[in-house]
């Protein structure tokens, strides 16, 4: 467990400094993400570690620790408030909110008694997975995020372990959909993974593999035989097999 809370806060102090770097007109400017300025992306951010904060609480105590992040208020008024509140903060606040939150979750992780890390937490969308799984999920959401602020930090900034592990988790899913590709092959890590009895082989980078499942590059990686690739489906995917 010590080995991704090192990985998250990594990623996390990656981003906090490509957000100290940023004036506060800069954090206003469009993402790489639809309808979202850069300021929406880092206060999703922010918002997205309560939920996991609120999952670790329930993991470690058995009881929901108040109305869950996301659920009490309808989607208007939270959109309403996120716009008012980015009207008005400084760059250097809205990188401070996301500091001190994932230093929240850095010390709720390093006190969470062993035994608890295996209790079964339900993410919002309605599947189960393990308090630890937790901690990869906000790894990938930093490490995606950064990539969406549109600041320079690119997919081929991805860590190999953190490539490897999404393409690992990533494709396990799609495997489990019966996604129409046969093979897939990270050259520069040496791995490689069986997904379908059917379709092309992709071989490339690891980052361009994940960048391209996870809609974070414009162009897919090369297949065997140039064959065309599927569009693949909405990222991320629940894990699979899952949990029970």
């Amino acid at each position: 467990m010590i080995e991704i809370i090192e990985e998250v806060h990594r990623s996390g102090a990656r981003l906090d400094a490509t957000l100290a770097a940023l004036t506060d007109p800069e954090v206003c400017a469009p993402s790489a993400l639809a309808g979202w300025n850069r300021g929406d992306v880092v206060t999703h951010l922010a918002r997205s570690v309560d939920a996991y904060l609120w999952l670790l609480a329930v993991a470690r105590t058995g009881a929901e620790p108040g109305p869950r992040p996301g659920t009490e208020r309808p989607a208007a008024a939270v959109a309403t408030e996120l716009a008012t509140a980015l009207a008005t903060a400084l760059a250097t606040a809205l990188a401070a909110d996301l500091r001190t939150r994932l230093a929240r979750l850095a010390e709720a992780a390093a006190s969470m008694p062993a035994e608890r890390w295996d209790t079964l937490v339900t993410a919002l969308a309605g599947w189960r997975h393990p308090a630890w799984y937790t901690l990869h999920r906000c790894w990938r959401e930093l490490e995606t995020h950064h990539v969406d602020l549109n600041v320079g930090y690119r997919p081929a900034d991805w860590p190999p372990a953190y490539v490897t592990w999404a393409l690992d988790d990533t494709l396990g899913a799609l495997a489990a959909r019966d996604f129409p590709v046969a093979r897939v092959e990270a050259v520069d890590l040496g791995r490689t993974w069986t997904v379908s009895p059917t379709g092309p082989d992709v071989v490339g980078p690891g980052h361009a593999v994940l960048g391209w499942l996870s809609g974070r590059t414009a162009d897919a990686p090369p297949t065997s035989g140039g064959h065309s690739l599927p569009d693949p489906p909405n990222w991320p995917l629940p894990p699979a097999p899952g949990w029970s």
